[in-house]
């Protein structure tokens, strides 16, 4: 069964932080959702503090971040029985050489497969992985690497989620639903920041097809993962924006708690 969770930067975004993980997974839990994307820690052993009150609460999460280090985080991961980690090989803005970027992605690719973990790419505006056809030579440049697919980023870039679903599923390690919202057409994408904002499923104005995409994984077999909401942007409390697209992907991916 799909699990589905919850990338929570907007939260943060709004709070000004995370200060209680107990708090928020209780407000997570209270419309029905399993987790988080990561488990966020400075150290293993707030990981493994913090590791432990998911487990108390019934919630979970995919994967981690600990502050101190790459190789630690890689390190955490494993050891709490996680499959992948972002791959965050250095810069990633722009004017990164493509090559240089796809040199060093294979380079963290094979360390973390050293701890047995997939590294996933996420797509993203504004970073060397903008566009879906910068999205494929890289998948093509880099083979071992995993897609986390932000399907808000790719179709705010003019891409086709259900296409890259149906063509990389095996590669799938996770994916982010958001809907989009133009606020300023005139702006191009190089200051996509202010030409738009990430919202609750519904909430856009671009016609992004977040169903179809959803299909396409039921139809290419994405199951036993996780999909994570993830609203960059709220404009009131949290749980209202995710209770409504969590009603709607339960709707779709036919999840009931």
């Amino acid at each position: 069964m799909i699990k589905i969770g919850v990338a929570d930067y907007g939260m943060d975004v709004w709070d000004g932080g995370s200060y209680d993980i107990t708090e928020r997974l209780e407000g997570l839990r209270s419309i029905g959702l399993d987790g988080t994307e990561w488990l966020k820690a400075v150290d293993a052993a707030d990981a493994v503090y913090k590791a432990a009150s998911y487990r108390k609460m019934g919630m979970d999460f995919a994967s981690c971040s600990i502050a101190a280090s790459q190789e630690l985080g890689m390190t955490v991961t494993a050891a709490l029985g996680k499959e992948y980690v972002w791959l965050l090989s250095g810069p990633a803005t722009r004017d990164v050489d493509f090559k240089v970027y796809c040199r060093r992605a294979n380079c963290f690719v094979k360390a973390a497969a050293r701890f047995g973990l997939k590294a996933a790419l996420h797509n993203h505006l504004g970073s060397r992985v903008e566009s879906q056809k910068e999205l494929e030579d890289f998948m093509r440049a880099v083979p071992g690497a995993y897609l986390l697919l932000d399907i808000g980023h790719l179709a705010a870039a003019g891409g086709d989620n259900a296409e890259i679903v149906e063509k990389y599923c095996a590669r799938l390690a996770g994916v982010h639903f958001k809907d989009v919202y133009i606020t300023a057409e005139s702006i191009g994408l190089d200051e996509w920041w202010k030409r738009l904002r990430f919202c609750e499923l519904g909430g856009g104005n671009i016609g992004l097809d977040y169903a179809e995409t959803a299909n396409q994984l039921i139809r290419s077999g994405y199951n036993d993962k996780w999909i994570f909401i993830e609203h960059d942007t709220h404009l009131r409390e949290p749980l209202e924006d995710l209770k409504i697209s969590s009603k709607i992907l339960k709707s779709i991916f036919g999840n009931q708690k």
